[in-house]
């Protein structure tokens, strides 16, 4: 191998020889015979840095060759390893390719790239279907009582396999629950302020007591409850802690966690639990619970599920691929591109905020010019991508069905785009689709839905947040948005459609969120459609609202509590109840705008803190109308107006963000 890369590049340098000597005899009919041995050494090249990986091939083969040959004595390799160790051979200094035949390949522990991988392609064949699984396949089914089936799988009961994520027949699974719907309400108390982030939390900081126990009401759990077993989500305002239980008292009625809460149960005011993973909470088809007591995975089927030809697979690791590299030695220029990605796990701990603790099915970490191409992401335990470092790209990839988040991509100069994100969180509901930060990031064209919480978060400095879809978030906790900045400075939010997102109580929800720290940020031409809050504003100070159009089925409601030094000019706000502005002080510039309540109320109202301290009717004054925008057409996301309209009297610039989402 080591003699005909030698002879490759004694090739392409004499070619190059023998070129410009031509360029400088001018003979054109040479230069076109150079030119043909070039192209013939540089595809001898290309072939001598191309491997292939095939589910019928074999790890002592080269390699190289697409498929095996007549003798069966060479051909491609049986895993990707193998491949990206024969790869490492090859260098760094040129592009090489390892292309995946059509299969399913398994893997029992991460994959890991590092500098030493610089120029690697990783892709599926033209027209492929490439699955890599991060588990095994579950086999062996049996009747387990009147309804159920199970498997046995070594290593569950001694402790060294345990998983949070089921796959049957292609569905991420519901795992058992107590209550079947809903939530239990606990007793827990923790009647401690929260003082913000930026105030440093709670005034007091929990105890490691009040952070490991929970009051329960008997009627809901007893005696039989199998602690071995049994985890528990307690829920807080904007996020949750997944925990074991290690003990149980039925005098006190007192659970003791395995692992700390991230906030004391009680906190926020919330008291909402739920119970997973035991037998008594197998109340309809499709769900499962791992019995770590008896060592098994049980499984009520789906009507007509045949347990004996439905395709099982429990995961094995947190992430299937890991891009590592360091401070000193980033990994880098490294693409993967076709390929299919499925079926990974997560620890029992908390997840924090936004579930960002846990791992992607790619993690990406300390890397530079890498690319995520045309990938499809699902039924994974954890995040669907997690990734870190600058000029990363995430292009085209379909991630769903996560336990945890969808994208999640920080660095500079990094761009995420054109990606489809949708049912998140499925594990945990504080789950963000896509999540950013950094600096001179973009993150554009995404369609994302069906979310439990927020469904873009970003933060940093000179992002760009455009031309996004987004509708179905926020449907379980609350205090988020269709887009959330937190401490983001001269973000600029342009030309985003979000729609459809429904206030479930608490800290609420809204279409547009600058929350604390966020200064000099920028949200323009975007749509807000039944979103009762389509901009709220906390915490933060010198910041511009500018021609956008925000159209309620009911109320209306812009907030600034905290807030200082906003220009809010050239909006629309069509309201069929109310539009209410709280805390109006925080802006220093109100002009040119519609505010059009079809009640006929839009009043101020004064804020002292978080508490009203009085309600005024807004006047028409500095520009600003009452008037009816005579808005004709929105839902598909081009707003149009009657000719009589006042929009354009005060400089309101027409609206279309009907390409916002996906590029086809």
């Amino acid at each position: 191998m080591r003699e005909n890369r030698l002879f490759t590049n004694h090739t392409t340098i004499i070619v190059l020889l023998v070129f410009f000597t031509c360029c400088q005899m001018q003979k054109p009919g040479l230069l076109r015979d150079v030119g043909l041995a070039f192209a013939s050494a540089e595809e001898s090249n290309n072939r001598n840095s191309t491997l292939y990986v095939a589910v019928n091939g074999d790890d002592f083969w080269s390699g190289r060759l697409p498929r095996a040959n007549a003798q069966m004595t060479d051909g491609p390799f049986a895993t990707l390893q193998a491949a990206c160790k024969a790869s490492r051979t090859l260098g760094t200094k040129k592009r090489k390719k390892i292309i995946i035949h059509q299969g399913q390949y398994f893997f029992d522990e991460p994959l890991v790239l590092t500098d030493r991988d610089a120029g690697l392609s990783i892709e599926s064949a033209p027209g492929a279907k490439v699955y890599i699984y991060g588990g095994r396949k579950v086999i062996g089914w049996k009747k387990d009582g009147e309804e159920f089936y199970s498997a046995e799988l070594p290593g569950v009961k001694s402790g060294s396999w345990d998983f949070r994520a089921l796959v049957v027949n292609g569905r991420f699974c519901p795992r058992a629950r107590l209550p079947e719907k809903g939530y239990f309400e606990h007793l827990s108390n923790f009647n401690v302020p929260w003082m913000s982030t930026t105030g440093g939390g709670w005034k007091r900081k929990p105890t490691k007591e009040e952070l490991t126990t929970l009051k329960y009401r008997p009627e809901d759990i007893g005696p039989w409850l199998d602690i071995n077993n049994a985890e528990v989500t307690v829920y807080h305002m904007w996020d949750e802690s997944m925990v074991g239980i290690s003990a149980m008292d039925t005098v006190s009625h007192t659970l003791t966690f395995a692992n700390p809460s991230g906030h004391p149960p009680g906190a926020f005011g919330v008291k909402k639990y739920v119970v997973w993973n035991v037998r008594e909470g197998l109340k309809r088809p499709g769900q499962w619970y791992l019995d770590r007591s008896a060592g098994k995975v049980v499984y009520q089927p789906l009507p007509g599920e045949d347990m004996t030809k439905a395709e099982v697979f429990a995961p094995r690791i947190e992430s299937i691929i890991r891009i590592e590299g360091t401070k000193d030695k980033p990994a880098g220029d490294i693409t993967i591109r076709g390929i299919t990605f499925s079926v990974t796990t997560t620890p029992l701990e908390a997840g924090g905020f936004g579930a960002g603790r846990f791992e992607g099915a790619i993690t990406i970490t300390s890397a530079q010019n890498c690319r995520l191409l045309e990938l499809e992401i699902l039924n994974v335990g954890g995040q669907g991508i997690k990734a870190s470092g600058d000029n990363l790209r995430i292009e085209r990839c379909h991630v769903h069905h996560t336990g945890a988040c969808g994208i999640r991509c920080r660095g500079t100069g990094c761009f995420v785009s054109d990606n489809h994100i949708h049912d998140v969180g499925l594990t945990y509901p504080s789950a963000i689709a896509m999540q950013g930060g950094g600096r001179d990031c973009l993150i554009s064209h995404n369609e994302i839905h069906e979310t439990p919480y927020t469904a873009v978060n970003c933060g940093g400095q000179n992002n760009r947040i455009e031309h996004n879809l987004i509708y179905h978030a926020m449907q379980e906790l609350h205090d988020g948005a269709g887009i959330y900045c937190f401490a983001g400075n001269g973000l600029v939010l342009r030309g985003n459609f979000i729609r459809d997102i429904i206030d479930t109580g608490g800290y609420g929800a809204s279409a547009y969120y600058l929350d604390e720290r966020s200064e000099n940020c920028l949200v323009e031409g975007n749509l807000s459609v039944g979103i009762a809050r389509p901009s709220h504003n906390h915490m933060a100070k010198r910041n511009t609202i500018r021609n956008n159009v925000f159209i309620s089925d009911a109320d209306a409601r812009l907030t600034f509590p905290k807030s200082s030094d906003y220009t809010v000019e050239k909006n629309i706000v069509y309201a069929k109840g109310k539009i209410v502005l709280e805390n109006p002080d925080a802006i220093t510039a109100l002009r040119n705008n519609v505010l059009f309540s079809k009640e006929g109320i839009v009043q101020g109202r004064k804020l002292k803190n978080y508490s009203q301290s009085g309600t005024y009717q807004l006047k028409a004054d500095s520009g600003n109308l009452l008037d009816d925008p005579l808005v004709l057409e929105f839902k598909a996301g081009i707003v149009k107006f009657g000719p009589d309209s006042p929009a354009g009297k005060l400089g309101i610039e027409p609206i279309d963000v009907s390409r916002a989402g996906r590029r086809r």
